[in-house]
């Protein structure tokens, strides 16, 4: 069976207003751009390319301390805040293609979902396939277009957004996700056709609400940071339990 090509793509700016310089900032520890690299060495399979887009040299050598080489930066026209992701995306593929590398699919990990799994992003994996345009990561969305979302009526009034306004419970309305941002599985033919927003084949890869938390506020990061260590925590001590219930065993033995 033939390998398909994979370019892992980080995307990490310097610039940041909400948290300056959050991508080399320290999550629990690690450089936050490093979360996100050390995720992808973990997955990436021989031959895989893993790879940060970014036009600062101090986000650069913070990866470069996990593993990959970063060969090339962003221009600064790609590093304001009304880039767009698809024009990162782009412009990787272009700078790879120029060194004669090309590939099939492109898996983006955001460093703003620190609290994204292992399993999160094998999840979206295994659900691509080279027919569909893009995997994405969705939970289910707080606010319900059936249930509790309104507009505004031209009287000022308001009115259910979608539906009859007839569900007098939110779990007997149709499911509506939103995107976490976590993790995007996409196809590069389709990326080259045309831009994320005009996709039509679209698979959703469900993840817990709890991990889809985005870093864009100092609150977010010390929210974050807290579930962070309460998971790893709780981690710990199943370890413990297990490692003391296998020396229990082994006395009884």
């Amino acid at each position: 069976m033939k390998k398909t090509e994979t370019l892992w793509l980080i995307p990490a700016r310097g610039g940041s207003k909400g948290i300056p310089g959050k991508n080399v900032k320290p999550f629990c520890g690690t450089p936050l751009v490093c979360m996100a690299v050390n995720q992808a060495l973990t997955l990436a399979e021989p031959g895989d390319t893993v790879f940060v887009s970014t036009d600062d040299d101090a986000i650069a050598k913070a990866a470069e301390t996990c593993g990959p080489v970063v060969p090339f930066r962003r221009p600064d026209r790609f590093a304001t805040d009304t880039a767009s992701t698809y024009d990162v995306i782009l412009h990787a593929l272009d700078e790879f293609e120029r060194r004669g590398k090309r590939f099939e699919r492109l898996v983006l990990l955001q460093p703003t979902s620190p609290l994204r799994s292992l399993d999160d992003i094998r999840t979206a994996i295994n659900l691509w396939s080279p027919e569909i345009d893009m995997v994405v990561s969705v939970c289910e969305a707080r606010t319900n277009p059936y249930y509790n979302a309104f507009e505004t009526a031209p009287d000022g009034t308001l009115h259910i957004s979608k539906g009859e306004g007839k569900y007098t419970r939110r779990q007997d309305a149709p499911k509506v996700w939103e995107y976490t941002g976590a993790v995007y599985v996409m196809t590069v033919d389709s990326l080259l056709k045309e831009p994320l927003s005009s996709f039509k084949k679209i698979i959703p890869s469900s993840m817990d609400a709890e991990r889809a938390v985005d870093l864009d506020t100092p609150i977010d990061w010390i929210i974050a940071e807290s579930l962070f260590r309460d998971k790893q925590s709780h981690i710990e001590n199943a370890n413990h339990l297990s490692d003391t219930s296998d020396d229990t065993c082994r006395r009884d033995a």
